[in-house]
């Protein structure tokens, strides 16, 4: 006999409690195959399809576009086919009872049947070559209709009650005229006070309405200040993890911050000659900055580490790391995002801008991976890009520091002695305090400025 199977929402890995769905790859009534992707959904790390164990006819779907689904809560429910029927919508049959069982790290394939379907007509949207055993087991998840809510009663005035106005300058018009606003009935949604009803008692009338028609364009101006037109955004996602990561790194990290303002004349002629006639791939600032922290972490390396944690939550150790993963900010549509590059200490200047140019393409597609997401021990933070000069970064938790570029800008320099005008920038250096002292903290970040004022300084540690 055919059945109907549940396909729960997998453990995308890193933790995930819960994913967006983005959108639906398949209708309720299309005949899929085992391991096709059947929604696209939005993690706090990424955008993924996901793929279902199972072949047979799409019977439901649960959400729609938008909703947040937990992990182990259902998607969809596909209708099987029995294993030895030879009209089975999939050659993959043995495979339909168990699942494909292998469909991504921390996918489970459920066993039981389902708890939540209901029987119904067949939808219209099944294929006639569906078999017949299949179709009398489609069924469609129906929500129950909400109850509608009762209607509010209206509001009464009860002695000692708070007056029922927002506006201060209501509030002043009553006050300067002598207009006692317990005793007046508002106009307004629920009761509410408005100055077309404190004009009404001003000028003696019964009816402020009669006011209110006079002056209708300020009233109804008036209404559009004084409701209550808030909105509140839900936090999902990216933005959910990084809300999530700054107020843990600021409740957790004795951060520190020293900066230092540096001449990049230089530094913008280095990265000018790497870009030379012929010269392939094109090399931005953001890898030559990336190569400079490279060696300056390998003089210093306490700064690349992270705290190890007793149960209690205080500090036990220092964990430090062997390679450099270099995280640097990446703007996108989504929100912003940290793409990590492992191993940065074994790559040159070229693969660093080769690989920087991958990650910020995948991250602007919503196309990273967990991997590339995770594991940094040093964060690059190139602000400059937004046009402002200095900051204060939050570092990205479990991390021990973070670097941060301002914009660069020509500026009055005092240069082999000489007033003269050069390109400067503002480099700022947050750092936890439980991993060194300022003295190590100051130290990198001169090594930092140096390198950029004079680039064949790194010459010497590379």
């Amino acid at each position: 006999m055919p059945s109907v199977r549940e396909f729960l929402l997998p453990d995308l890995g890193e933790g995930l409690t819960s994913a967006e769905i983005v959108r639906w790859l398949v209708e309720v009534g299309d005949v899929i195959a085992v391991d096709q992707p059947v929604a696209e959904v939005e993690t706090a790390k990424a955008i993924v399809e996901v793929p279902c164990p199972y072949a047979g006819v799409v019977t439901s779907r649960f959400g729609e576009a938008g909703a947040e689904v937990p992990v182990g809560a259902a998607l969809v429910t596909v209708a099987v086919g029995p294993q030895s029927s030879p009209n089975s919508p999939s050659s993959d049959s043995p495979k339909q009872s168990s699942g494909s069982g292998n469909v991504l790290v921390g996918y489970g394939t459920s066993e039981s049947g389902t708890t939540r379907r209901r029987r119904a007509a067949v939808p219209a949207g099944i294929p006639a070559g569906v078999p017949a055993g299949v179709r009398s087991s489609v069924v469609t998840a129906v929500p129950a209709a909400a109850p509608l809510p009762a209607t509010p009663a209206a509001p009464t005035m009860t002695p000692g009650a708070p007056v029922a106005v927002i506006s201060p300058l209501v509030r002043r018009l009553a006050r300067e005229h002598s207009v006692d606003l317990a005793g007046l009935t508002g106009s307004g949604p629920d009761g509410l006070i408005l100055r077309a009803d404190v004009d009404g008692a001003i000028a003696g009338l019964s009816r402020p309405v009669e006011v209110a028609s006079t002056i209708a364009t300020e009233a109804a101006a008036e209404v559009t200040i004084e409701s209550d037109r808030s909105e509140v955004i839900p936090l999902r996602g990216a933005a959910r993890l990084a809300a999530a990561t700054f107020s843990r790194s600021r409740r957790e990290i004795p951060d520190a911050t020293c900066w230092v303002d540096a001449d990049a004349t230089e530094l913008l002629a280095a990265r000018d000659a790497l870009n030379g006639p012929g010269q392939q791939p094109r090399i931005g600032l953001l890898p030559v900055l990336a190569r400079i922290c490279v060696a300056g972490l390998a003089r210093h390396p306490e700064l690349n580490s992270s705290v190890v944690t007793g149960p209690d939550g205080s500090a036990t150790g220092i964990r430090r790391h062997p390679a450099v993963n270099l995280g640097f900010a990446a703007q996108t549509a989504r929100g912003l995002a940290v793409p990590v590059i492992h191993g940065a200490q074994a790559r040159t200047t070229a693969e660093l801008a080769d690989e920087m140019t991958r990650l910020t393409a995948a991250a602007r597609e919503g196309r990273l991976t967990p991997a590339e997401l995770t594991g940094g021990t040093f964060t690059l933070n190139n602000y400059g890009v937004f046009g402002v000069d200095g900051s204060t970064p939050i570092i990205n938790h479990p991390e021990a520091a973070m670097l941060g570029v301002g914009r660069i800008v020509a500026k009055p320099w005092v240069h082999q002695g000489e007033l003269a005008v050069r390109q400067v920038v503002q480099l700022s250096f947050s750092f936890d305090h439980r991993v060194c002292d300022g003295a190590v903290a100051g130290a990198f970040l001169r090594f930092i400025a140096d390198a950029v004022e004079s680039p064949t300084t790194l010459l010497r540690h590379l």
